[in-house]
């Protein structure tokens, strides 16, 4: 399994690269965002990309924005930028994970690891493939999300997890804590303004593909939930 690196310090690179290869999988490295498109266009099994935001001509942010148009591969951020703008910033563009510099690269290999392992699992067999859900139709094998004018509503993986999630347990509230545990698979502090971050932008994707149509409610003091 292939992870892409992109980080224009070449010896944080050269560190993640160690720890990914000696957890068992092929590192891809990139020095500048240019580089680590180039590295997707041409490597099309590419499971899971680490990101920085701070690089010249081209930063994380842009990189992130253009992969985005047409892939919904996990992102890691991995930034030097720590306010919490920062970091809903890198969320709402469209990254799965956000960790802040200097880091741990145990925890980074957490990380990776947790956002494979949900990947894997939503392709379980222990729930329906296909959802219909109000103007949406989900297809949990294929990652798609169609309205009924047929349009696909681009998501990202952590995006499709909170959706099906809520989807597939119609009329039940979920607390952002946990969606955090059963999308994330991890336990955190700040998992409410995570869950928030990412239900908002889904929200905003859901009903700009259809035309206001609200799917999402949010229960105030308890949680989301999609109503049937």
């Amino acid at each position: 399994m292939k992870i892409l690196v992109v980080d224009d310090d070449k010896e944080i690179v050269e560190l993640l690269s160690i720890y990914i290869k000696n957890e068992g999988y092929e590192p891809i490295t990139a020095n500048s965002g240019q580089e680590a498109l180039d590295a997707l266009a041409q490597h099309s099994d590419i499971a899971l990309m680490v990101l920085d935001i701070m690089m010249p001509n081209m930063d994380g942010i842009e990189v992130t924005k253009r992969v985005r148009k047409d892939s919904q591969i996990p992102i890691i951020i991995v930034s030097a930028k720590t306010t919490d703008m920062d970091k809903i910033q890198g969320l709402i563009t469209g990254a799965d994970d956000y960790v802040t510099k200097p880091f741990n690269p145990l925890e980074i290999m957490a990380r990776i690891r947790s956002l494979l392992r949900r990947s894997a699992q939503q392709t379980s067999k222990n729930v329906p493939d296909k959802l219909e859900v109000g103007p949406i139709t989900i297809y949990k094998d294929s990652h798609e999300v169609v309205t009924d004018s047929g349009n696909k509503v681009q998501l990202t993986a952590l995006e499709f997890g909170v959706l099906y999630l809520l989807a597939s347990h119609p009329n039940r509230v979920f607390s952002a804590d946990e969606i955090f545990e059963r999308v994330w698979k991890q336990e955190s502090v700040v998992s409410a303004k995570t869950v928030m971050v990412h239900v908002s932008h889904l929200r905003d994707k859901l009903e700009e593909a259809t035309d206001g149509e609200k799917v999402i409610e949010t229960v105030w003091g308890v949680g989301y939930k999609v109503e049937v």
